[in-house]
């Protein structure tokens, strides 16, 4: 074999070495990584237990196995750690963010101190979702939410604070249904209006049914209305009906859907906007698949989740959806929302 031909077969011999590494190579970017999960909120409530179910799942979907960490960082709401991922870490393919649900209406209200546009997020999809409930005392007399109408006297909601669900859910259904009720802030937490129920100090809560669940399966509490459309899982909310569809005036139902889409989107994952695109399609695929995992499903219910699969592509149409709302739905659920923990 003259020079020449020996030069000839080290040049394929290499090209075909290289094609043989790069397939293992491009299967695991994460190999020695660690992808860090970048919480709102502090330890031990719902996105964190969230991200911690996550964090033990996830690894292996992604090539690479690698270790995954939740970090907190509450504040403003989940302000705070959206605001460091968004400018501090843009370029950190690496770092998830698991966010207040709300961040997208806090967008469209104007919310003073987010530093961020939701529509640059790369979203890697949601886990899980939420459907917000209103519920009285079951010895009350109401059947059916409209029956609130010409309640004497006004059954009392308890709430935490004006940018708490406990206190938004209940005021947007006593605007748009006009309900004679009575909301009362300044309690601690949920646990603390439950048990102001019970002592019968409270007459009723609007909350997240994966809250309001035990209460209702014990016979402490009757719910009337729900967010969400569609067959739920628990016979106890079948017949229960939807808010956007007992309201007629389109104002209304415009406000009553903006609303809706956070619970659609509930524990929704991001990654930064300049992250790279090729890692961001690693995570979408691995919580694709993670999200059809029985264990995982199977965690996350025990958890005391809604578990519900919304792939990026549709976590960012809802997003669009919400921020093309007509102005005239605008103004006046800027008027009603606040932002908060």
């Amino acid at each position: 074999m003259n020079r020449t031909l020996r030069k000839v077969w080290a040049v394929l011999g290499g090209v075909l070495l290289a094609g043989a590494l790069a397939p293992a190579t491009a299967q695991a970017p994460f190999s020695g990584k660690t992808v860090t999960l970048l919480v709102g909120f502090p330890p031990g409530g719902g996105y964190d237990r969230l991200a911690r179910i996550v964090a033990r799942h996830l690894p292996r979907y992604l090539p690479g196995n690698p270790a995954v960490v939740v970090q907190n960082m509450p504040g403003a709401g989940s302000l705070m750690a959206a605001n460091h991922l968004y400018n501090v870490l843009r370029s950190d393919s690496y770092t998830l963010g698991l966010f207040n649900r709300n961040l997208v209406l806090a967008q469209l209200a104007g919310v003073e101190g987010l530093r961020v546009d939701v529509r640059q997020w790369h979203w890697v999809g949601s886990l899980a979702q939420e459907t917000s409930v209103l519920a009285v005392r079951s010895e009350l007399p109401y059947r059916h939410v409209l029956e609130l109408r010409r309640a004497d006297p006004p059954p009392v909601i308890g709430a935490t604070g004006t940018g708490d669900i406990t206190y938004q859910v209940p005021l947007m259904y006593k605007v748009f249904l006009r309900l004679n009720v009575r909301i009362v802030t300044g309690y601690s937490g949920s646990p603390e209006i439950f048990l102001a129920i019970e002592k019968k100090e409270a007459d009723g809560i609007g909350i997240s049914w994966t809250s309001l669940r035990p209460h209702a399966q014990r016979g402490l509490l009757r719910p009337l209305l729900r967010s969400l459309p569609g067959t739920p899982r628990d016979p106890e909310l079948r017949e229960v009906p939807v808010a956007g569809e007992l309201v007629t005036d389109p104002v209304g139902r415009g406000v009553l859907r903006l609303q809706d889409v956070p619970d659609r989107m509930a524990r929704a994952f991001v990654a930064p906007p300049g992250a790279d695109p090729t890692v961001v399609n690693l995570y979408r695929e691995a919580f694709r698949r993670m999200a059809a995992d029985r264990e995982f499903l199977s965690e996350v219910e025990r958890a005391g989740f809604e578990p519900a699969f919304l792939p990026a592509e549709q976590c960012l149409r809802l997003v669009e959806e919400v921020l093309r709302t007509p102005a005239s739905v605008v103004r006046v659920f800027r008027e009603l929302f606040r932002f908060g923990g």
